[in-house]
């Protein structure tokens, strides 16, 4: 059984369709062409040899076809290894050639470490070129007049490229922005003056050299709103007023506990007394009763006691009964 040469045909096409992309997927031919065609020297075993190391050729070709029409003068292998790093071979290229075209000193490896560092190359220089405006959060102070006042500053900033490595960030360069309005504010006699001349904030925080450590240099600060707000002062003051006021009730309530505990007491001794007493005038009649047995006193001496006690009681029930009903005298 013979096939149809059409079908024929069609097989075949398919083979070497397959067979070409094979061939293509491992000689990259077009990519080699183009880096012929813009003077860049390359092997098309580098290329293969790329495929075999799992780089993609087009990303190591295309950024040195770019760098070589700048005259950076790097190599395919300065570019696979920082590839092969992790990094970003086409960001770091176009960050060199915008550094090149602005005449900011940069080499490749500084460039490489930055990138491997996590920042943007590329947006460092351009910060580098177009400075950035930074603008921190209200920053609530106080004067020494006890009010508040509210600042808000916007911070021009460019990249520094030397202390991209390890340099502190923008939350950084905020906080310390932060730090220098509530000292300068809080050294002012009255708020006033911050409200007359808020350029002294900007020039006090400006002169303490707030870019140190930090992958910024500050180029100005500039007070974008100045508010006034609370007066902290008498607050605080009537609110120790009322501390103060707290503190007083519960020491008069503290002396008033300690003074009804101290009448109670005394009626409890005052009772104890009285208590003492019936007892004392309990004991008389016993002693009687003992100097009767005795024979220390006779019968006719206890009567003529008894004959005296019950005359006192009559002459003190009339002494009562013969004063004027109203309690005056006639």
């Amino acid at each position: 059984m013979t096939l149809d040469p059409i079908v024929s045909f069609l097989i075949i096409a398919v083979v070497v369709i397959v067979l070409m992309s094979v061939f293509l997927s491992f000689f990259p031919i077009m990519l080699w062409i183009s880096a012929l065609a813009s003077g860049v020297r390359i092997g098309i075993i580098t290329l293969v040899a790329m495929r075999l190391r799992r780089v993609v050729p087009s990303r190591i070709v295309n950024p040195l076809i770019k760098a070589t029409k700048a005259g950076l003068g790097l190599n395919i292998n300065q570019l696979e290894s920082h590839f092969l790093a992790g990094g970003n071979v086409d960001r770091v290229v176009n960050a060199l050639i915008a550094a090149q075209r602005a005449n900011i000193p940069l080499i490749f490896e500084r460039a490489a470490a930055i990138d491997l560092a996590g920042r943007d190359v590329l947006q460092a220089v351009q910060m580098s070129v177009n400075p950035r405006v930074i603008e921190t959060p209200i920053v609530a102070a106080v004067a020494k007049d006890g009010i508040e006042v509210k600042v808000k500053a916007r911070v021009t900033v460019r990249a520094n490229i030397d202390r991209l490595v390890g340099g502190a960030g923008e939350e950084t360069i905020i906080a310390r922005v932060g730090e220098g309005i509530v000292t300068t504010v809080g050294s002012a006699n009255s708020h006033k003056d911050v409200l007359e001349n808020p350029d002294m904030i900007s020039r006090t925080v400006l002169g303490k050299g707030l870019d140190a450590g930090t992958a910024f240099e500050i180029l100005s600060i500039d007070i974008a709103d100045v508010d006034v707000g609370k007066n902290i002062g008498a607050h605080l003051q009537t609110e120790q007023a009322e501390a103060d006021k707290k503190i007083a009730q519960a020491k008069a309530e503290e002396r008033r506990a300690m003074a009804v505990a101290q009448e109670q007491e005394n009626k409890a001794k005052v009772v104890e007394m009285e208590a003492r007493v019936v007892e004392s005038e309990s004991q008389v009649p016993l002693a009687m009763a003992e100097a009767l047995r005795s024979g220390k006193i006779g019968v006719l001496d206890y009567m003529n006691l008894k004959n005296i006690e019950a005359d006192t009681q009559m002459r003190s029930s009339i002494g009562k009964t013969d004063g004027p009903p109203d309690g005056k005298d006639g």
